[in-house]
């Protein structure tokens, strides 16, 4: 199994999870931890199975095969308790357009238990934790589409969860609109809140997320933090670069993590498995070729290793092995 392990007191705990739809396979044995006060990423593309596993997650759909805990408590066996214990943010805003923000929130508060003052008092908290303390008296009629992305995310959070589950919180939201968004994420694992993220930003998986989870056609393809993903594709520092003059021949010999990927002239493109070997290399080209005169480094992102271990031939439909 791709990944390690889920631990058995994390607070979002899954284990070699299947769905099925007639002939088409969702999710392949896909398996998920996210301890209290982590922010774990799934990220792939559009039907990739991550809305799929995080409703089997939010209790919303059963399992065909698969072990899942919620806060400690045993899916499907336990569903009321965990429903109390974490907090779903679907991708599509569920909101009453004619009633204002407040009004919004003391209705999820009211669907999840919540009464009198511990009702006001979880309103008032999830209203300022997305900032829209001084506009949630306004009809949400009102509210621009980032707005309404916040009060979606505050819907989730009214009654203080231990476990939330977001899917795609930040789709089509201006950048203010994003940041405030992020800062909330940010803020709530802070606080303790064990977060489950679904994305296919690459940039978003980034910044907020200590791990990330590769799903691609319902298959883990890779787990673990940006860089060990990146480390996984094998995929090489690039280093692109002009000299006055062209250097000889055997310039780069001695320098075993150094490979040549182009060379024309005093220009020259290099692949670099160990960045390390940075400091000796332009030392040695600006002394054979004269001097350096442009230089260009590239790092391996995210995006670059998801398109390494799920193979860009997926993307349109044409077969591919895949990587073990």
């Amino acid at each position: 199994m791709l990944g390690m392990t889920p631990s058995t007191d994390a607070a979002i705990a899954a284990v070699d999870l299947r769905k099925r739809y007639g002939a088409r396979t969702a999710l392949a044995g896909v398996s998920i931890s996210v301890a209290r006060g982590e922010i774990v990423g799934l990220l792939g593309p559009n039907g990739a199975g991550k809305s799929t596993a995080l409703s089997i997650l939010a209790t919303l759909l059963p399992s065909d095969e698969g072990e899942v805990r919620i806060a400690g408590h045993a899916l499907p066996r336990e569903a009321h308790a965990a429903r109390r214990a974490l907090g779903w943010v679907p991708q599509e805003a569920a909101l009453y357009p004619s009633l204002t923000g407040r009004e919004n929130l003391a209705f999820f508060a009211s669907m999840l238990g919540l009464r009198g003052g511990a009702a006001s008092a979880g309103v008032w908290r999830a209203l300022t934790l997305v900032g829209l303390g001084a506009r949630g008296d306004d009809a949400v009629a009102t509210y621009s589409g980032g707005m309404r992305r916040r009060l979606n995310l505050a819907c989730g959070l009214v009654h203080a969860p231990q476990v939330l589950l977001l899917d795609e919180p930040t789709a089509g939201v201006d950048p203010q609109s994003r940041e405030h968004l992020h800062a909330t994420i940010e803020q709530l694992a802070h606080d303790g809140a064990a977060v489950l993220l679904s994305t296919h930003d690459m940039e978003e998986a980034e910044r907020l997320c200590r791990r990330i989870v590769l799903l691609d056609d319902g298959r883990m393809v890779g787990a673990g933090t940006a860089d060990e993903l990146v480390g996984t594709s094998g995929l090489a520092a690039s280093l692109s670069l002009r000299m006055l003059r062209p250097p000889p021949p055997d310039w780069l010999d001695g320098l075993a993590s150094v490979r040549v990927l182009s060379a024309h002239g005093t220009h020259a493109t290099l692949a670099l498995d160990d960045t390390a070997a940075m400091p000796v290399l332009l030392a040695r080209a600006a002394r054979v070729g004269g001097d350096v005169v442009e230089l260009r480094f590239d790092r391996p992102t995210l995006a670059d290793a998801f398109f390494t271990l799920t193979g860009r031939a997926l993307r349109d439909g044409t077969t591919q092995s895949r990587p073990t």
